[in-house]
């Protein structure tokens, strides 16, 4: 798979709005975790943060939330030309998501040791059965999306 390594995010951006989607799913008492999916020329086609709550959908995470939509608004099941920027490391359900709609690149903040599907856990790009690995880009802006998770959480203890 290969995991590449850039910089922190500048300020802007699909990320800047990935953060700003996370910041709303914090307000709605949602876990903060935001995802955007841009188009091959870097238009955002999709936005939207967790809403597992709010739905009452234990799958409504940022990312299937955006697949779906980005989907919907293009009327194909495939995104081929289309990037995925997400403040958390996807789950391995959002992974597996990832590799099924075939997105180009992954952008990820911060890691997730503890439920992450791509750089930990099952390592879903890794597997035999991966159909389609996408260019990985983790620890984009990750301080910021590791800072609105702790304080989330600290807010719960």
């Amino acid at each position: 798979m290969g995991l590449n390594h850039q910089p922190e995010a500048p300020q802007g951006g699909p990320m800047a709005a990935a953060l700003d989607e996370a910041r709303a799913a914090a307000a709605r008492g949602e876990v903060p975790v935001g995802a955007v999916i841009v188009d091959a020329a870097g238009i955002v086609i999709a936005a939207d943060g967790n809403r597992t709550r709010a739905l009452s959908d234990p799958t409504a995470h940022a990312e299937m939330l955006v697949i779906r939509a980005a989907a919907a608004r293009l009327g194909s099941e495939r995104l081929t030309q289309c990037d995925l920027y997400v403040t958390l490391e996807p789950c391995p359900m959002c992974a597996a998501a990832v590799s099924a709609a075939r997105i180009r690149r992954l952008y990820y903040g911060a890691p997730d040791p503890k439920s992450g599907g791509v750089e930990h856990g099952p390592r879903i790009f890794a597997g035999p059965s991966c159909h389609h690995r996408p260019e990985v880009y983790p620890d984009i802006a990750a301080s910021p999306s590791a800072a609105l998770l702790r304080a989330f959480f600290a807010a719960r203890r």
